[in-house]
């Protein structure tokens, strides 16, 4: 007997699997190509947020999501003895100019009302937080201490373990049974994409370093110039990411990468003569808005969708797990409108 069925081993279907097998529900888990091998499989994984001003439904779900990154992670290792590499290490952006400057410090006043005292977003000279701290053209910083950071790969591979304990393995096939989560990424909105006639979804390519340099387990990511630079608790440090609408292979590295590497060294010299361990490239759902896609399946009635949350997919699991869970098992229905199918068509 199942009482859900999740199609897709990557970052949400295996999430979504965990809570509901820690909530008693008996779960068939089905990947094809096995679990993590798409987008979820990468290398960077930035959880950081949205910046703490015009706040709605979208940045709060965020907010409560990142917040239960931590216990929700530890879980997972304490149950499976795989570390997914979670650290809540925050962040340090540089601030380009006089008008960022003033853009930062107001946002200060919003952190401290929306993020609810949980934690705080500060202006700092970039003097006083040591070499690691970027070059900045003001001399001043935005430090969060919100942001943390994962390593993708290895968290799909820690809950692979903790679900195993649970007695869930992925199935490369099986017949659906009991309620159905399709958590299948770009092959999904493709389907639906031709469905309904119109764009719902789409893939975005991206490419990501693996660089052998150690900035210390726990020191704080960094944001430059479009540029995510993570330091992982195994020591080495991730940079990326390109956002590529058009290309020839999904998952081959080009010249682009390359270039990411020059610029991000130009950015922070400290990485010169840093060598490169592994050059990834995978394509990631995005749908019509960069918000997850959740609920009622838009083509399939009876049946559910957890999809899209393009770059901030990672971030948002855990929280999504939860409302997921709450739908399918419970029939409690917590998503924001801005989540749901209709928002896309």
């Amino acid at each position: 007997m199942v009482d859900v069925t999740i199609r897709g081993a990557g970052i949400f279907g295996l999430s979504i699997a965990w809570v509901c097998a820690r909530r008693g529900a008996r779960v068939r888990l089905i990947d094809p190509y096995g679990p993590g091998t798409g987008a979820s499989g990468g290398i960077l994984g930035a959880l950081a947020p949205h910046v703490p001003d015009q706040w709605g439904a979208k940045k709060a779900f965020q907010f409560n999501s990142l917040l239960m990154a931590e216990p929700f992670w530890a879980e997972v290792e304490a149950t499976g003895g795989l570390s997914p590499g979670y650290g809540r290490t925050g962040r340090i952006q540089p601030i380009a100019d006089e008008a960022a400057l003033a853009l930062a410090q107001k946002r200060c006043e919003g952190a401290r009302l929306f993020w609810q005292g949980q934690a705080e977003w500060d202006v700092l000279s970039g003097a006083d937080l040591g070499p690691w701290a970027p070059p900045s053209p003001t001399g001043y910083v935005v430090r969060d201490t919100l942001s943390a950071r994962i390593h993708p790969r290895r968290a799909c591979a820690a809950l692979v373990a903790a679900l195993g304990v649970m007695g869930v393995s992925v199935q490369t096939d099986a017949p659906d049974a009991g309620r159905v989560i399709w958590a299948t990424g770009i092959a999904d909105l493709e389907r639906i994409n031709a469905h309904v006639g119109r764009v719902f979804g789409n893939g975005v390519k991206g490419q990501a370093a693996l660089l052998h340099y150690d900035a210390g387990p726990d020191q704080p990511q960094l944001y430059i110039d479009g540029l995510h630079f993570i330091p992982h608790a195994d020591r080495t440090l991730a940079i990326g990411s390109t956002s590529e609408r058009a290309w020839n292979e999904a998952t081959a590295t080009d010249a682009q990468l390359d270039d990411l590497i020059d610029r991000a060294t130009a950015a922070l010299p400290l990485l010169h003569g840093a060598p490169v361990i592994e050059r990834w490239a995978g394509v990631r759902p995005r749908a019509r808005s960069r918000a997850p896609v959740l609920g009622v399946h838009p083509m399939l009635p009876g049946q559910f969708i957890a999809n899209g949350g393009f770059k901030i997919g990672l971030g948002m699991a855990p929280k999504i797990a939860q409302v997921m869970a709450d739908l399918v098992l419970d029939d409690i229905d917590r998503l924001p409108d801005e989540f749901r199918a209709e928002a896309s068509l």
